[in-house]
């Protein structure tokens, strides 16, 4: 895979499976730092999906819930 990445000049980090995010992208959607994605997830409100130990994924529909839960929460 790693090879792979290389000859199409991609980085592996940035080989993402369908339907993931990176911690980057998720704390964009959500809004937030990206040390407050690492305590959501700390605190069992967000779960690891995949990646590597350094390049955490999260599953889009698990950010898109939580997000939706944060913006019904805000508007209370």
């Amino acid at each position: 895979m790693a090879a792979v990445a290389r000859i199409m000049g991609v980085m592996e980090s940035q080989m993402i499976r369908p339907g993931h995010l990176t911690a980057h992208q998720t704390a964009r959607m959500l809004g937030v730092e990206l040390g407050t994605v690492r305590q959501l997830v700390r605190r069992g409100r967000l779960t690891r999906s995949g990646g590597t130990p350094r390049q955490a994924w999260y599953a889009a529909q698990d950010v898109a819930a939580l997000a939706a839960e944060r913006q019904a929460r805000d508007a209370a």
